[in-house]
């Protein structure tokens, strides 16, 4: 791998099978249930309640699995780097088991969804590592190995990898899995149509009524009203409980490329060192190679030079894996909550028939396959041993994690006033290929120059709660360091919670 690192689009969407996009919701509908977002939590959510006699529509602002969940990494496992013995301190052993309960049922679900449809998608059994390089790190693996153990999993402290390098230690849980998920989700929106249910591609949502019925409103001007709506949007679009001083946007990069059978590292790997590092690999292609995928370099969105975040991970793919050739890089985005498990379940303390799954922190995979049971168990009426773990409406823990929460909403109250305090650059600097808030006639201004010279500018100001947006060079994106909404060059809404464009502006 080259530093040179031009940005593609992810693996597992260029190789997804092709269809034409499913037509946007054109006029008025009546359901059992709305799910808005159609991605694994979204999907999985609808494919459940859909099975369990519902009648669903699933609203969609981009198309199905070409949100988060097409530029994840693909790791399906209940060793989410080091989650256990923290769960332990502050949810007490109980917490910590029904976590890992949970999310390994999740997982077995899915193997079986993979049989019963036989979903040819690249499933493969794998075991997880969670590794350090540093000695200094081992008595923290021993720790988290002792608590995962005891939350139920088969865990073990390894020192031996299939990593081309030495480590000081491993959290070792056998019997997870990888799997491409674009290809995977496609069956189950498959699946679920032909049960019945209707899947609309291409429909903002903007508002949420929350009678009896609930009314929720696209942009269009369709209304859908539903019994239940469920709100899978990654990043919530609306925050009626707070959860927006609950979460933080994080955005991590991907380097991939190919590499001989023999080269395989056997194992799905990560450590919180280095910025973290993580390492899989994926069937490529009938003669065996294997598709090399790293991760790392984690940031807040809307901050410091993505290009420069690039090499570095290239850098260190380059070091530890010399001669494998680069054929993609893309980059993903997490939402961490504050309190360490992810939000699923009533949008609010008033909610009755509104629901939300958020949070996943970097594990949205097993923990969206987790949500869409949760929900469909809560919507159905049916009991479930985990609802109180990942109920939105805790309060107890969020006050006890308070200083993680402090810390996120001061980051965001810098953003906001400080980057209004940043000095601008002159139009003129800005070369192709370039952007940057600018002042013009004593106005800030987002502008772009594209490659010909020509200067795009749209308002700087977030759509979502009106932080300064910042320039992302490497994927040309503008960028909202409070909460992680990402607009294209023209102002069009890449990512939510944002769901109206940057106005345009003229220069």
């Amino acid at each position: 791998m080259t530093q040179n690192v031009q940005v593609s689009d992810s693996y597992w969407l260029q190789t997804a099978p092709g269809g034409a996009p499913r037509p946007a919701l054109a006029e008025d509908l009546d359901v059992d249930v709305a799910v808005i977002g159609a991605g694994v939590a979204g999907l999985s959510a609808a494919w459940e309640l859909t099975r369990a006699g519902r009648s669903v529509a699933v609203l969609e602002a981009g198309r199905v699995a070409a949100g988060v969940t097409g530029y994840t990494s693909a790791k399906l496992t209940v060793l989410h780097t080091l989650v256990y013995d923290r769960l332990r301190r502050t949810r007490g052993p109980e917490g910590a088991r029904l976590y890992a309960r949970s999310q390994s049922e999740a997982i077995e679900h899915a193997a079986g969804i993979v049989a019963e449809l036989g979903i040819d998608c690249d499933w493969e059994t794998r075991d997880a590592y969670t590794y350090v390089r540093d000695p200094g790190g081992v008595d923290e693996l021993r720790a988290e190995a002792a608590a995962a153990e005891e939350a139920g999993l088969p865990a073990s402290l390894v020192t031996e990898t299939g990593l081309p390098f030495p480590v000081a230690g491993a959290v070792k849980v056998t019997g997870q899995a990888q799997f491409h998920p674009v290809k995977y989700l496609l069956a189950l929106a498959a699946d679920l149509e032909a049960r019945g249910g209707r899947i609309f591609e291409g429909t903002t949502v903007q508002g949420l009524d929350e009678g009896e019925p609930c009314r929720v409103r696209t942009e269009a001007g369709a209304t859908v009203t539903a019994r239940d709506v469920v709100v899978a949007t990654h990043y919530p679009i609306f925050d009626r409980a707070l959860l927006f001083a609950r979460l933080s946007p994080r955005r991590e990069l991907v380097v991939a490329g190919t590499v001989e059978a023999d080269r395989d590292v056997d194992g799905m790997y990560i450590t919180p060192e280095e910025n973290t590092r993580s390492v899989r690999t994926a069937p490529l292609d009938d003669a065996g190679r294997r598709l090399l995928v790293v991760t790392g370099e984690h940031f807040t969105p809307g901050t410091g030079d993505t290009r420069e975040r690039f090499a570095r991970l290239a850098a260190w793919a380059d070091e530890h894996f010399p001669g494998v050739e680069r054929t993609h890089a893309w980059a993903t985005q997490d939402i961490d909550p504050t309190d360490t498990v992810p939000m699923v379940g009533p949008l609010h303390p008033g909610a009755h028939h509104t629901y939300v799954a958020t949070g996943f922190g970097g594990w949205g995979l097993s923990g969206g396959m987790m949500a869409g049971r949760l929900l469909t168990a809560q919507i159905t009426g049916e009991e479930c041993a985990w609802s109180g773990l990942y109920d939105p409406r805790r309060l107890r823990t969020a006050v006890r994690e308070a200083p993680a929460l402090l810390k996120t909403q001061a980051e965001v109250a810098r953003h906001f006033v400080g980057d209004r305090l940043r000095p601008t650059p002159p139009v003129e600097a800005l070369p192709p290929g370039e952007g940057a808030v600018v002042r013009a006639g004593g106005d800030r201004l987002a502008v772009y120059r594209d490659e010909e010279g020509a200067l795009h500018a749209v308002s700087p100001r977030c759509t979502h709660l009106g932080c300064l947006v910042d320039f992302n060079a490497a994927e040309r994106a503008w960028e909202c360091p409070c909460h992680g909404s990402r607009f294209g060059t023209d102002g069009r809404v890449l990512e939510g919670p944002a769901t109206k464009p940057l106005e345009r502006r003229e220069i």
